[in-house]
């Protein structure tokens, strides 16, 4: 599905993430973080917490359903986390960081700011006290606009009929009453594959249908669709998928049926034409899973006689053996040691990979996404990683151990950056787990 078709997961309804990077400095593994952090608090929420608000004005509650037609993602919220980068600049799990204590300071100065003014209201022997006390129905607090997730069930009173094979558009039946309310999620067929836990990487395909007005909603399935790549259990997307996934296995096709809350929330998605309490139906196929530390398997091809010979260490980062005496390459080198038998990677994907990098000269390892436990995202073509990794990647295939020869004008060029000094040649070892639309 291109970014130009609303498509049906749009803002979810959770956690948020984001990314941020040093535009000047593209790397293999995601742009260093500048120097400067930004906070943005809404006015409404400076409005609340200093008393400059009128009674009863609410800010959006946590949590609550952002808008943003124009977002590229298919059922993520616009705003991405930050992935841990190749570097180890970016840290998985994050520390407070400078954004924590700005954070902490900001709330620091409301606390106090609030403080004063109850002691000036309420302190002993003021006559103006009584005066000053608000009207206790004005200040009640905010009744919030967001409903909470209800339990997951396997059934309902009611449930669509689903028709169709497993990696093919689903046929949906819509019931001629309305649902109950439930979140369903109900396993139609059981894969094989492996299990999704929370944190895991999935992809999924899905056809989806709009139960109170019996519209179809765009699909992974149509001739622009492309599967939906995210990390389950995360928040990160709206509840039908994020939460409806996880525990089940790939190779499985899933009904989902999503009151609003578990969906867009009640202001609906009005690009897709869904209203603000409808209720929506999904058939999703998972096509793949991986654990945050997943790596790929196969049958290995040994590299040619001038490139860096390889040692596989599993799920510790690979030993290469650099060539004795061998020049510089002034153009990108690949080869493919596993060959994937999944589909190519295609320009603007999102690619969920697992690398390890060393200097072309000594082999000596400066950075590996094993060494985190965690495998490492980015869209491949989109100039957010070193041209190496954009051109290389390009055009292999899912499930492929791939290696890398990258001359320096296609690296860091003549800075460097950390234990990469000025000029190098790099060697990286990556093995592409999944891609898709993310």
């Amino acid at each position: 599905m291109t970014e130009k078709t609303p498509s049906p997961g749009g803002a979810g309804t959770a956690a948020n993430d984001s990314s941020a990077g040093d535009p000047a400095a593209s790397r293999p593994g995601g742009p260093v973080g500048g120097d400067r952090e930004s906070i943005v608090v809404p006015p409404a929420i400076l409005a609340q917490q200093a008393g400059w608000a009128q009674p009863g004005d609410a800010p959006r509650p946590a949590g609550g359903t952002r808008t943003d037609d124009d977002a590229p993602q298919i059922f993520a919220s616009n705003v991405r986390k930050t992935d841990s980068s190749e570097a180890g600049y970016d840290e998985n799990p994050p520390g407070v960081g400078k954004l924590g204590v700005i954070l902490g300071t900001v709330l620091a100065l409301l606390l106090v700011g609030s403080g004063i003014t109850l002691y000036v209201v309420n302190k002993d022997g003021s006559k103006d006290s009584a005066a000053a006390k608000p009207d206790a129905a004005k200040s009640a607090p905010p009744t919030p606009t967001a409903d909470p997730v209800p339990p997951i069930k396997d059934s309902a009173k009611v449930l669509p009929t689903v028709a169709g094979d497993f990696g093919k558009k689903a046929e949906i039946q819509v019931p001629g009453e309305a649902s109950d309310g439930s979140f369903v999620v109900k396993v139609l067929t059981e894969g094989t594959g492996a299990k999704v836990e929370k944190n895991s990487w999935a992809s999924v395909d899905y056809t989806a249908k709009d139960w109170t007005t019996g519209k179809d909603i765009p699909s992974s399935y149509d001739a622009d669709g492309k599967p939906q790549i995210f990390q389950a259990g995360t928040d990160a997307l709206i509840p039908a998928l994020d939460q409806a996934v996880v525990g089940k296995k790939a190779g499985s096709r899933l009904l989902v049926v999503a009151p609003p809350a578990a969906a867009f929330g009640a202001q609906g998605k009005a690009d897709m034409s869904i209203g603000a309490k409808d209720d929506l139906i999904f058939v999703i196929d998972i096509r793949n899973a991986n654990a945050p530390d997943a790596v790929v398997s196969g049958t290995v091809t040994p590299p040619p006689a001038d490139f860096p010979q390889v040692k596989d260490n599993g799920k510790k980062p690979a030993e290469i053996t650099p060539v004795a005496g061998a020049k510089d390459p002034t153009e990108l080198k690949s080869h493919v040691l596993i060959k994937g038998t999944g589909p190519k990677v295609e320009k603007g994907e999102k690619v969920v990979v697992q690398y390890t990098g060393a200097l072309f000269s000594s082999g000596k390892v400066f950075d590996s996404s094993l060494s985190k436990g965690q495998a490492f995202t980015f869209p491949v073509g989109g100039g957010q990683v070193i041209q190496g990794w954009d051109q290389g990647l390009e055009g292999q295939t899912v499930g492929s151990r791939v290696e890398l020869v990258i001359p320096a004008s296609l690296g860091y060029g003549d800075k460097g950056q950390g234990d990469i000094p000025p000029g190098a040649t790099l060697v990286f070892v990556v093995d592409i787990l999944d891609a898709g639309q993310g």
